[in-house]
């Protein structure tokens, strides 16, 4: 196979990956190569023209025909592996074509493994061709990574369905989406137990966009409010009072593809540093040839290959269908972001002055990977979730022999 930049080829040939997983993996790195002219075009448009514009791009040339899985598209594999290489690949290429695929496949997933038959026909034929944009709301103002914690309400209404009635906050597509797929409390229930999933469409009345966001690295971002929003009875995603366990599917499902994300960014970022240590001259040497430079780019290569190996692990647990592939993807995302976040600032740190020149790679990179530390979980929750996850039966065993 040739070597894509975005990818190591020693990583790609371990089992972890099938050959199918290659192919899609030589076909994402040719297809980002031969679109530098787009990723300059669109980091120079607004956020939401841009994100609209690279949804279009990507249902066309069929990166999004997974989301439609009766579609009957060949060559394309939808598991966790192919949603992790192709977030490697598109932002090691470009920040917004990550953004705009993956805010897409989140908001499709939970209708792919939870929705009913009429919902799936209804929306995700219009996701996979990227003429539907969807967005997935969840978090509020106060129930961030705290899913149990939210507090819009989705009251039963005396004719029938439910009338929705708060804020959502921070939602990615928020501005541009045509659907949104919302968790909302319903019933008495405290905590997890009260939530339900509703899919709501943009321009049911009674929600609107609010408050738009500019973040540290552009992209749609929205509040949204909803007064008095009234939805059918068929709005409901999988069953009324499943609402926790499907976004907590969907973000265990997830948090490995932000790993991947990461390792696309990382990756970039020491490609970048690396041509940059072989040019550039320091006190009569090349700085490659100075023996601070190659630690630094070392650490570099040893924590882009844990965090490669992170990932793959991660997906391949929860493709082979096991039941602890939640506590693998919230490693990999936690490991994968923390050591992403070092090897941009240590690019940042090679390349000097220049390094720090706004839209330069490194400096888009440095505003593009901190989020990432943040999505699906922060990382002091990752690290909570994971120490809930050890195996106290070995630790017992263990302390026989102190």
């Amino acid at each position: 196979m040739q070597q894509i930049t975005s990818f190591d080829p020693e990583i790609l040939e371990l089992p972890f990956y099938e050959d199918r997983h290659r192919r899609l993996a030589e076909a994402l790195g040719t297809w980002c190569d031969a679109r530098t002219d787009l990723w300059d075009e669109v980091r120079q448009e607004d956020p939401e023209k841009a994100g609209l514009r690279l949804v279009r791009q990507l249902g066309e040339d069929g990166w999004l025909a997974f989301l439609d899985p009766e579609s009957g598209a060949e060559g394309l594999p939808g598991d966790h592996r192919a949603l992790c290489l192709t977030r490697e690949a598109l932002a090691y290429a470009e920040d917004l074509a990550d953004f705009a695929f993956s805010i897409q496949a989140l908001s499709a997933t939970p209708v792919i493994r939870f929705g009913s038959d009429a919902q799936k026909r209804h929306y995700l034929p219009r996701m996979a061709t990227g003429s539907l944009v969807g967005a997935f709301a969840v978090s509020e103002e106060e129930a961030g990574s705290d899913v149990a914690a939210v507090a819009l309400r989705a009251d039963r209404a005396p004719d029938g369905g439910y009338v929705l009635n708060g804020r959502k906050a921070w939602i990615a597509n928020g501005s541009i989406a045509d659907v949104y797929v919302v968790i909302a409390r319903t019933g008495g229930a405290p905590g997890a137990l009260g939530l339900t999933a509703f899919l709501v469409p943009a321009d049911t009345p009674g929600v609107r966009v609010g408050r738009r966001l500019d973040a540290l690295a552009p992209r749609s971002f929205a509040h949204l409010d909803f007064e008095d929003c009234r939805v059918p009875e068929d709005a409901v995603l999988g069953k009324p009072g499943k609402g926790f366990v499907i976004a907590m599917d969907l973000l265990e499902r997830f948090r490995m593809t932000v790993g991947a994300a990461a390792l696309g960014f990382a990756r970039r970022a020491a490609d970048t540093a690396l041509a940059r240590a072989r040019t550039r001259s320091m006190g009569g040497a090349k700085l490659i040839d100075l023996q601070l430079t190659q630690a630094s780019l070392a650490d570099m290569d040893v924590q882009l290959n844990a965090a490669a190996l992170l990932v793959a692990r991660a997906a391949w647990e929860a493709d082979r269908g096991s039941r602890r592939f939640a506590r693998h993807s919230s490693i990999a995302k936690l490991h994968a972001t923390e050591e992403a976040q070092r090897i941009v600032d240590t690019a940042v740190q090679l390349l000097g002055a220049s390094g720090v020149v706004k839209d330069s790679v490194t400096e888009r990179l440095y505003r593009q990977i901190r989020a990432l530390r943040i999505y699906e979980g922060t990382s002091e929750v990752m690290r909570l979730t994971i120490a809930g996850t050890l195996d106290t039966r070995r630790a017992a065993r263990a302390a026989r022999d102190i």
